[in-house]
């Protein structure tokens, strides 16, 4: 019994000991989890590391004026790790004594909280050992230099915790100006305009990092492993922005006034098919109207505007002159089971061909059509493949939709496809087709390539240059092409156009009105298209310009003439107004000044400290820790003279390059606009001047 009782009494205690060791076990690894797991799992993740990828600076896109028209403007978002040895090390020592300084500091840059509310902010993120704390997002660039030179944090990354993240977004200046050609660079989701075109050449190379992961699996910088990103290229663009701005302001008009949908506004340069302007306004949801969709590159029913092409293919194969007749019919005429009508009544029968393009009748151009080509549409066809509708101009925007041109062998063919392919309707070309047509008969029969970008850059030196292309040398002959020319002149002056010649002036064109199905209702709304096309000045072309413009359902306003003529008219009498020959004028040149740009300009102080070190140049340095600084020649030596910055006066800008301009401005919440390239040389507000938040200055580049 004695034995039995002494192993039980062993079996016990052995129990009771396995027993207290479990509770012993797991009271500390709940304790080790709930109480110290933030500081372990830190510790675990701060052996972890990983190279990612180093976004490099997106280049920037200038209109042919040196205007910038999209561009990168850095923000930044500050973290703070409040577990860096340097800020807790003597019990916070470092952290206690600056932590007042510091939130007054930080309530007087943001302004959205009191000294009081930083503090304890500081306070709980120091106590909880947050190890990347957002302190703020989204600061600029202006900010950010302010805050480094702060309490603490002027102390270094090591002693303050402070890490800064930078951040780029993508600005356009201009916001609204020719918004869906550029092309914007968005976050999680496709580019479109030229940002998505070039987009391999504006967003440069990535770098690396080597980054190491803290608590929550944040990622923080490891200093000292990084290679360096290249840059994006810059790209220069065929826009003008005085062009621009008077497409799509004329174009907004009339969109406005006729409560329209959408509509489309571009300007070429005859001799070189460079496209200086490209307005496209859609109407929201809400009534207003915004650059939604590049309507320039879709492919309708074109209407009226298609008859230059029927006319040039009847003259062309000499099947008549100008002065052969046809029967209107009174505007109407029976086709088959199908009724040709003309958009507006005229009442006319026996008229010349010439008359009938300079009528708009559908029922001249349909007669044309079904007398001459009824046995052969193919030799009709085969003068819109010539002129190149049945093809994408190959402009440098993607998203172009494919035109359709019908033959005898599409599927959709039919007895009545002929003629109404005479006069716009059963086939679907866009309105930089046409235009690149209008403008091959402007050019004297040569057809240019439509093309939207100069240049590129990198680092302010060209590496590739665009030149103009020919795509059809002659799209039909000098006689032709003296007789089509003179029909568009005709439209202007005897025809439906005739209210939207100038006094100063001589243009070319052609009105279009086409009725356009919507839908499953089909053409019940009486929804038309208005369109113009032409080219001005008539004797010596340097503009062509299209106008489309989609108008609402039962319209009041809606013939070419009366809704895109306006819009065509009132481009052309600017743009006549700005070219106009200036010879006869008495003007005096003053003297032109030597260029001292290499001993006189402004900037950022430490960029400029950094120019004149690496070129070696001597300088006199009177700025001490000012922002900005210029430099000019005294007695054969360069002197930084310091440009100090004032909150709500207006810093003198001249003499800076356009990125410090903008950086500076920008960041006192004042719009920019900018004329030239270069170096700033004048603005309009003038340098000590109270300026609001939200004004707007000019600024002229030389």
């Amino acid at each position: 019994m004695e034995v039995k009782r002494d192993i039980l009494w062993r079996v016990y205690l052995s129990f009771l000991g396995v027993v207290f060791l479990g509770i012993a076990v797991i009271g500390r690894a709940f304790y080790i989890q709930n109480v110290e797991g933030h500081y372990w799992r830190s510790k675990s993740d701060s052996l972890h590391t990983k190279i990612v990828n180093l976004e490099a600076e997106r280049g920037t896109i200038y209109s042919e004026d040196g205007s910038m028209l999209s561009t990168s403007i850095p923000y930044f978002n500050i973290y703070i790790d409040f577990g860096a040895e340097g800020l807790r090390e003597k019990g916070g020592k470092r952290f206690n004594e600056n932590l007042d300084s510091l939130s007054l500091s930080l309530a007087g840059l943001f302004k959205d909280a009191s000294t009081e509310d930083y503090k304890k902010m500081l306070q709980k993120g120091y106590r909880d050992k947050n190890r990347f704390f957002l302190l703020k997002k989204n600061i600029s660039f202006e900010e950010y230099k302010q805050l480094r030179d702060f309490p603490l944090v002027k102390l270094g990354r090591n002693k303050s915790g402070f890490i800064p993240d930078v951040q780029s977004k993508r600005l356009n200046p201009f916001g609204l100006l020719a918004n869906r050609t550029i092309g914007l660079a968005r976050e999680n989701a496709q580019n479109v305009g030229l940002e998505r075109t070039y987009d391999s050449l504006l967003k440069g190379e990535s770098g690396k990092k080597l980054v190491r992961f803290i608590a929550g699996g944040v990622a923080v910088p490891v200093e000292g492993y990084e290679v360096d990103a290249e840059n994006g290229k810059d790209v220069t663009t065929t826009i003008d922005v005085t062009i621009q701005d008077i497409a799509e302001n004329a174009l907004l008009k009339m969109m406005i006034e006729n409560e329209c949908e959408h509509g489309t506004c571009m300007v070429m340069e005859v001799a070189t098919g460079k496209i200086k302007a490209i307005a496209n306004l859609g109407r929201t949801p809400e009534g207003n109207y915004w650059e939604d969709l590049n309507y320039g590159l879709r492919a309708t029913e074109p209407g009226s505007t298609f008859k230059l092409a029927t006319m040039l293919s009847v003259l062309e194969d000499k099947y008549a002159t100008l002065s052969t007749h046809v029967n209107l019919e009174g505007g109407k005429w029976q086709y088959g089971r199908r009724t040709v009508f003309d958009s507006e009544k005229h009442g006319k029968y026996d008229v010349t061909i010439k008359e009938a393009f300079e009528e708009s009748s559908n029922v001249g151009m349909a007669k044309l059509a079904t007398t001459y080509y009824t046995k052969n549409p193919e030799q009709f066809i085969n003068h819109l493949k010539r002129l190149r509708l049945n093809q994408l101009t190959g402009v440098d925007l993607i998203g172009e939709t494919s035109p359709v041109i019908k033959t005898p062998k599409s599927r959709t063919w039919s007895a009545t496809s002929l003629p109404w392919m005479a006069f716009g309707y059963e086939v679907l070309v866009s309105p930089l087709q046409t235009l690149m047509l209008y403008n091959a008969v402007a050019n004297n029969g040569k057809m240019m390539k439509p093309y939207l970008v100069n240049s590129f850059q990198k680092d302010g030196i060209t590496v590739k240059e665009n030149q103009p292309v020919v795509l059809e040398e002659k799209i039909c002959s000098e006689q032709t092409l003296r007789q089509l020319k003179s029909c568009l002149e005709g439209v202007m002056l005897e025809g439906t156009g005739k209210g939207l010649q100038s006094p100063y002036y001589r243009a070319a064109g052609k009105t279009g009105t086409a009725l356009v199905a919507n839908g499953s209702r089909g053409y019940a709304d009486r929804i038309y298209q208005s369109s113009f096309a032409g080219y001005f000045p008539a004797n010596n072309p340097k503009y062509t310009c299209i106008v489309v413009i989609k108008n609402k359902p039962f319209a009041k306003k809606f013939y070419g003439a009366s809704v895109a003529g306006p819009v065509f008219k009132e481009v052309a009498d600017k743009l006549y107004a700005m070219n106009v020959d200036k010879s006869s004028f008495n003007i005096t040149m003053s003297a032109i000044r030597k260029d001292s740009s290499a001993f006189n300009g402004a900037g950022n102080t430490d960029e400029v400290k950094c120019v004149m070190r690496t070129l070696k140049l001597p300088y006199v340095d009177s700025v001490k820790r000012i922002d900005y600084t210029s430099v000019a020649t005294n007695d054969n030596r360069s002197v930084l003279t310091a440009r100090p910055v004032q909150k709500n006066i207006m810093p003198n800008v001249k003499g800076m390059g356009l990125k410090d301009a903008l950086y500076l401005l920008e960041n006192m919440k004042i719009k920019v606009i900018t004329k030239g390239r270069g170096k700033v040389t004048a603005q309009s507000q003038d340098a000590g001047t109270p300026v609001a938040k939200g004004s707007t200055v000019i600024i002229e580049l030389s």
